[in-house]
């Protein structure tokens, strides 16, 4: 067995670095490591085997990123670890510069496998018919050029896009990963991002009258760098600050989450700030709204007949909370620190909705921003 295989990872961080054993993360460790085995004994083969990807699903805190990226580091073949947001930033801007190309996902296809062979893609998530449009025959294209796929995801394969719209477009992709990929359940009923470490508070409950918790939050953080009020910009748009500095910026919940920003624009705050301030948050869940009847819908120049089907029953505030799950998992996934002040607790944020599966994830990832260990220079 390979020094640095997913496997002896996992071994030596139950045996030597205090974590708690979990079934579920070794059986999933080894269908890592059976992956991670084959890759490199290809040895100097001109042609690439056919090595099953690995699927990790389950739900939030299991370990699913932790072991992915533990195969990715130690990997000596070419290989690429993405968040899915990010990849799918990458396939749009691709596939608009292939345009004039015969078929430019077989390109995009091509172009990726002559660069790695690994592609790991972390929280697989689709919520937009483009993706899911987009997904069926790239993913297919992707195995059929022999790219191995190693992705994590709350969701099992069959239950991407459950609700979406024209899911049968989704359906290829999903046939794909089945077959190409081993599907890996990973549950072993414990959050381990719960598991206890030096706190350090960044969610604060506003009192009505007292001035704000950020106030002192903002100035700690940037002590000794200029201050404004100018605003940012996030794809064109100018966005209202409370406060910023270098690399600190301090934003109201309606400027951020109640604009027409998406997840390219957080990525791009991301890039600019180390740490983000968020004012203003209200009680996210809201009294949804009836649910209405779609017959149809326009894509592009063709017409889809659906026949009847009812819309999910959303709230008034359910497009605002879609940009903060978005904002949160950048964050999250670029270890910039998310501190907030809110009308509620934590735990009340979204109690109920539509949203409340994809909320989960996001409530498990601002509880670990509490600790200490979370981000750099906290």
């Amino acid at each position: 067995m390979t020094a640095a295989s997913p496997l002896t990872l996992y071994r030596e961080a139950v045996e030597r670095q205090g974590f708690a054993p979990d079934a579920a993360q070794q059986r999933a460790a080894a269908r890592l490591d059976a992956c991670f085995q084959a890759l490199h004994d290809e040895g100097a083969a001109e042609q690439r085997r056919a090595v099953p990807g690995v699927y990790l699903w389950g739900p939030v805190g299991r370990g699913k990123t932790w072991l992915m990226d533990g195969f990715h580091r130690h990997l000596r073949v070419p290989s690429r670890r993405l968040h899915f947001h990010h990849f799918m930033r990458w396939v749009h801007q691709r596939q608009f510069q292939l345009s004039g190309t015969a078929d430019p996902l077989s390109a995009l296809a091509r172009e990726l496998a002559s660069e790695v062979r690994v592609l790991c893609l972390d929280e697989l998530f689709v919520s937009d018919i483009a993706d899911a449009m987009l997904l069926g025959r790239l993913l297919q294209a992707i195995f059929e050029h022999g790219v191995v796929l190693v992705c994590t995801s709350n969701q099992a394969p069959s239950q991407l896009y459950a609700d979406g719209f024209n899911r049968e477009r989704l359906l290829p992709a999903i046939a794909a990963i089945e077959r190409c990929m081993e599907v890996v359940e990973l549950d072993g009923g414990f959050d381990h991002r719960l598991h206890p470490g030096r706190g350090c508070q960044r969610y604060w409950i506003a009192e009505p009258g007292r001035p704000s918790a950020l106030t002192g939050v903002f100035a700690r953080l940037s002590e000794g760098q200029p201050t404004s009020r100018e605003p940012i910009e996030l794809g064109h748009r100018r966005i209202a600050v409370e406060r910023r500095s270098q690399r600190v910026v301090w934003c109201r919940y309606a400027e951020l989450c109640e604009q027409p920003l998406a997840a390219l624009d957080f990525i791009a705050l991301a890039d600019e700030f180390d740490h983000v301030l968020l004012s203003e948050v209200p009680r996210l869940s809201d009294i949804a709204a009836a649910g209405r009847i779609a017959r149809g819908t326009e894509d592009g120049a063709e017409r889809i007949e659906t026949g009847e089907r009812e819309l999910p029953p959303l709230s008034r505030r359910d497009d605002g909370v879609r940009r903060f799950i978005a904002l949160v998992d950048e964050c999250y996934d670029r270890r910039v620190p998310l501190h907030i002040e809110a009308e509620v607790a934590m735990d009340e944020l979204y109690a109920d909705g539509y949203l409340a599966f994809a909320f989960r994830r996001t409530l498990s990832r601002l509880q670990e921003m509490q600790l200490a260990r979370f981000g750099v220079g906290a």
